[in-house]
């Protein structure tokens, strides 16, 4: 999976956001907190808060806040929210693309990628984040010393 800067970005400030308790932050605060240019966070939070994940005001009191729990608010959703499906052949859902001849099983492993991928990122929220507790089966996975070698 390749996680892009938008994708890294969004996750970064909704922490952030999380951390902070409900009170609205600046995107200034955002970007200083986590090394993020200003410019592309303010984009990226618009598309935030167009997919309903954080509310904003304008003016000298105003910022962002969560629009929901933290709880309730999933580092898939955040991904799905900005970048779009999880997995995606040829920028086509997984269930949607076909293979023929020996090709043809490639649509089960995609599908099964894409599964994968949501036996995580659907089950890690940021409250998970902010506590720095991470659900059994995340602890699990990183705990294989495999799943730290680059390959």
């Amino acid at each position: 999976m390749h996680v892009s800067a938008k994708t890294d970005y969004a996750v970064r400030a909704m922490v952030e956001l999380a951390a902070a308790g409900g009170g609205p932050l600046k995107a200034e605060q955002l970007a200083t907190a986590q090394e993020i240019p200003v410019k592309f966070l303010e984009n990226i939070m618009g598309d935030l808060r167009n997919g309903g994940l954080v509310r904003s005001q304008r003016g000298a009191d105003g910022g962002y806040w969560l629009a929901r729990s933290a709880d309730e608010i999933t580092l898939g959703l955040i991904i799905r929210t900005v970048d779009g499906p999880l997995a995606e052949v040829r920028g086509r859902r997984s269930e949607e693309v076909a293979f023929t001849g020996t090709a043809e099983p490639l649509q089960r492993v995609w599908v099964a990628v894409r599964a994968s991928l949501r036996r995580v990122l659907d089950v890690v929220t940021l409250a998970d984040i902010v506590r720095g507790d991470l659900p059994e089966e995340i602890e699990a996975l990183t705990a294989d010393r495999d799943a730290w070698l680059p390959r």
